[in-house]
């Protein structure tokens, strides 16, 4: 997961870099969005990780497919990332995309992975606190994960803060090892 983030990582920001400069960060919201869904499509994936389909046939299927949904440049990307068989980087190309969208109106998404459920006054004061903490406002979204034992794992843009038994319980075990 860690090596499709890096990989994307450049495209994410050179189509974010592009979308500023022409004020056309929403209409690529929706495009990466629309491509995210494309390549999500099992019967998509099927067919572009058959080593018989050549990068022609991919490339026709999808410009057919995006047809009317993409503008040139989003059309231009699609063949960029079949030519350098990183189609399966769309995806993440999006979700960065939209953690740098969402950077850039002063927001920040974190995601909670809570042991157990959170009050919405628990929230709050997470929120404020995280707030405070980057210095931004932080949108907070709440997962629930058993596996966890006790505590909470925070995950804000690259950064990851592991406050969970289960992850602290790992360390111990390395550290003895």
């Amino acid at each position: 997961m860690a090596e499709l983030a890096a990989l994307a990582r450049p495209y994410a920001e050179a189509v974010f870099l592009m979308a500023e400069e022409k004020g056309k960060i929403d209409q690529w919201s929706d495009a990466l969005g629309f491509l995210k869904q494309v390549t999500s499509d099992k019967l998509l994936k099927k067919f572009s990780d058959n080593p018989k389909v050549s990068k022609d046939a991919l490339e026709g299927a999808l410009m057919d497919i995006c047809d009317g949904q993409l503008d040139k440049e989003g059309l231009n990307l699609v063949k960029l990332l079949i030519q350098n068989n990183r189609l399966q980087l769309a995806g993440e190309i999006s979700a960065q995309f939209e953690v740098k969208k969402t950077e850039k109106s002063g927001e920040l998404d974190v995601v909670v992975t809570s042991a157990f459920p959170m009050s919405d006054k628990e929230k709050s004061e997470l929120a404020k606190s995280l707030s405070g903490s980057f210095g931004k406002q932080v949108k907070i979204s709440v997962e629930e994960d058993s596996s966890l034992i006790g505590g909470m794992i925070i995950r804000a843009g690259d950064k990851v803060i592991d406050g969970s038994l289960s992850g602290q319980i790992q360390q111990l075990a390395s550290k003895l090892k």
